[in-house]
């Protein structure tokens, strides 16, 4: 449960057709799909540059650290012409309000800055015990985490279905802490070397890290009936499976529901939220059981997952922090979205007349 990253094994998996790209707005692009490393030189200085922001925040009081970050991140916000304009459209949809909006601007300003002081724990975590680290999750129910795992019906896994909203890194950590098998995906194509730093990290937390090419692993995590966490939330690509967001079409990936009905793993959507003391609490919506895969029952558990990320954004969405596209961005696309979701119901292709 990492940020940035695409919450599917391979994206386009799980009976979702490739679809013509938009081609007025730069698509998003999964791991697998990217090209190869970049300049050698780029690499190390993404290295350095990583070893000394987290240096500085080490030593930094947070009371300083946090304000500064947040700061700068709605800075960036600002400064950032396509970011922002990505931003606004996504807060437009969670509000019910025009991307131009005063109010969407303002949701905006207050994500980034509570991204940045995500940001700000999250370098600090290396430098922090393992105490102070679990002490960010302190009421995870780990008892009914293990129920709701040890009763899935078809003899799999637990894939946690998670967005990008508070602290995944804690709690997969306090998941760990309370001896149940976690792994998480991670991007290793374009900076390996952070890739690494990262990789022990969570390692000595004792959650297990997945390069993305690593298929194989991929599946026996939960062929051994162990724990996988998957983002839902990582961008709009036209090669997942579609689902209503907020009232709107858009897609999720289709890795968690193909890689559940594989190998009868449960999904369970899970919510963070940070508290006023700046702890996260965890909870979760009902878990999903799919047993097939039968287009159907992929859309239908995908629908379900973005119902319950819907739920999740709605109660605080000035903690969301998913600034990549989360939705088409031509009404054709999204009357195109809704054909295919008809299609996967096994509805007619033709369904007419758009919801609005």
């Amino acid at each position: 449960m990492t940020a940035d990253q695409p919450g599917s094994i391979a994206a386009g998996t799980g009976g979702a057709e490739r679809r013509p790209k938009d081609r007025t707005e730069r698509r998003l692009e999964a791991p697998h799909r990217r090209g190869g490393r970049g300049p050698r030189v780029v690499e190390r200085l993404a290295v350095v540059g990583f070893r000394l922001t987290s240096w500085v925040l080490a030593v930094t009081p947070v009371a300083i650290a946090r304000p500064v970050l947040g700061r700068l991140s709605q800075l960036s916000y600002l400064a950032w012409p396509t970011k922002r304009r990505w931003s606004n459209r996504n807060y437009g949809h969670v509000l019910g309000l025009d991307p131009d909006d005063r109010r969407v601007r303002t949701l905006a300003m207050r994500a980034y800055y509570a991204y940045g002081r995500y940001l700000v724990e999250l370098m600090r975590l290396p430098s922090r015990p393992n105490e102070e680290l679990l002490a960010l999750v302190p009421d995870l129910d780990g008892d009914e985490v293990k129920r709701l795992w040890r009763e899935a019906p078809h003899g799999g896994g637990l894939i946690f279905a998670v967005g990008h909203v508070g602290s995944n890194e804690a709690v997969a950590a306090s998941i760990a802490h309370h001896g149940m098998p976690i792994s998480v995906l991670a991007d290793d194509s374009a900076f390996p070397e952070i890739y690494e730093i990262l990789r022990r990290q969570r390692e000595s937390w004792g959650v297990h890290i997945i390069a993305w090419r690593n298929l194989r692993e991929i599946f026996a995590v939960l062929r051994r009936r162990e724990m996988l966490g998957l983002l839902v939330d990582w961008g709009y690509r036209d090669d997942g499976i579609p689902v209503r967001l907020f009232d709107a079409w858009t897609t999720l990936p289709a890795g968690p529901a193909t890689l559940a009905a594989k190998t009868g793993s449960r999904i369970l959507p899970i919510t963070i939220r940070r508290q006023p003391d700046d702890t996260f609490h965890v909870s979760w919506s009902a878990p999903i059981d799919i047993g097939t895969s039968d287009p159907a029952a992929l859309q239908a558990a995908t629908q379900a997952m973005a119902d319950a990320l819907a739920a999740t954004v709605a109660a605080a969405p000035d903690q969301w922090y998913s600034f990549k596209p989360m939705w088409p961005s031509s009404a054709d696309e999204a009357a195109d979205l809704e054909r295919r979701a008809a299609v996967m119901q096994g509805g007619d292709p033709d369904p007419g007349p758009r919801r609005r």
